[in-house]
């Protein structure tokens, strides 16, 4: 007992003496993530419309989805997993040089992929490949040393690395389906955002409808349908990593999302319409079964085509339910109220209406090079509005400490 209390009081002191910005992962990874989703953006929206040449070694459309789906979410999901660790396990934050490690061992990956015309590509497969395992090691150390029942978390990030690795080996030209990994990568992150996400919003209204007062008709919690549900996600999603173009992996994928919208129905979003911060969850989450559903009809009726599939799930279901849970646990984290400003708002109205307008891009009468670079501008815009309000947010000290 008393060793135990003199390594708590050991690790309040560490953590005392980090400087602020390195006290967790999130308030590093979560400014990095956002700055990568930016610049990945303008420079594939340059490189799209021929005016800039990328310094890269592999084809433009596989770098751009490679560091959308590993790089940027990959920054985003290193801080959701510092941030979520100490509530779920009641274990010490991971702080001071540790986390600056971390952040630069990601730097390092991108700067090397970013690069890799000269750059050895192996040296950038190495770097991501290795962030993406020490993220695993230490969610799966804290989980286990705490008995925590998250276990199925560290199934998913042990099959993204997996998936990240064979993206690399594809962009190498090792495999014979260049996009077998991404497709995997793609699907591992939808069904984190399902179990997640299916987790957090149903909570965090439950939560704010009984502060209200309002215990009539409250969101039901996760049990057996839900957990059917994500099987059914998962078995369709499988199907579509192994045949992307078959029939039967379209009506899975039809399936799934229909048995997701009437999951996302029973959690009550629209009594939370008067709270964004709650109310962003709801509307996040919708992105996935209107992607999985758009990506089954658009495999067997191909009115609009799949890469607006793809874009309502990355750009809708990934890019949104990411900013809501940052915007979010930022403000948690660093002793903020729990509401959204009118800078937040902005923030989702942004990231939404990006992705709305890139998956509406073909249907739309307007040349369709400009609206790709319209919605590329909006959706990137959310992130930079993220830097400038929530970076400085998760650097200083909350208000009430500044008077202590």
């Amino acid at each position: 007992m008393i060793s135990m209390v003199t390594m708590d009081a050991k690790t309040k002191d560490a953590a005392a003496a980090s400087p602020l910005w390195l006290r967790g992962g999130y308030r590093v990874l979560f400014g990095c993530g956002a700055l990568w989703a930016v610049i990945v953006v303008i420079l594939w929206v340059g490189a799209l419309g021929g005016g800039w040449r990328l310094p890269i070694a592999m084809d433009p459309l596989a770098w751009h989805q490679h560091e959308m789906l590993f790089g940027y979410l990959g920054a985003i999901i290193g801080g959701f997993v510092s941030a979520a660790m100490p509530n779920w396990t009641a274990r010490p934050t991971v702080t001071g040089w540790r986390v600056a490690a971390v952040a630069g061992l990601w730097l390092a990956a991108r700067l090397a992929i970013l690069f890799s015309a000269t750059v050895p590509p192996l040296v950038g497969a190495t770097l991501d490949t290795a962030y993406l395992l020490i993220l695993l090691a230490y969610a799966a150390r804290e989980i286990f040393a705490s008995g925590n029942h998250n276990k199925p978390i560290l199934i998913i990030l042990l099959l993204v690395t997996a998936a990240c690795a064979l993206d690399h080996a594809a962009m190498m030209g090792a495999l014979a389906d260049p996009a077998l990994g991404m497709r995997l990568g793609f699907a591992l992150i939808l069904l984190l955002i399902a179990l997640v996400g299916g987790r957090i919003t149903p909570a965090f209204t439950r939560n704010w409808l009984v502060r209200q007062g309002d215990s009539e008709r409250l969101p039901v919690l996760p049990n057996r349908f839900d957990m059917a549900v994500i099987g059914v996600t998962a078995i369709a999603l499988a199907a579509w990593v192994a045949a992307p173009f078959h029939s039967i992996a379209a009506g899975l994928l039809i399936v799934g999302g229909i048995l997701q919208v009437v999951r996302l129905a029973r959690w009550a979003g629209l009594k939370a319409l008067s709270d964004s911060l709650v109310f962003v969850l709801h509307l996040s989450y919708a992105w996935l079964p209107a992607g999985l559903i758009l990506l089954g009809c658009a495999m067997l009726y191909p009115i609009l085509p799949i890469s607006s599939a793809v874009h309502a799930l990355g750009a809708g279901a990934m890019g949104a339910m990411t900013l809501a849970v940052m915007t979010r646990a930022t403000r948690g984290h660093t002793g903020r109220p729990l509401e959204a400003d009118r800078a937040t708002v902005f923030i989702y109205m942004l990231v939404h209406s990006g992705a709305l307008l890139r998956v509406a891009a073909p249907l739309l009468p307007f040349d369709y090079m400009w609206i790709i670079g319209a919605a590329g501008c909006l959706w990137a815009a959310a992130f930079l509005l993220f830097l400038l309000v929530y970076v400085p947010m998760a650097m200083r000290p909350a208000p009430n400490e500044c008077l202590k």
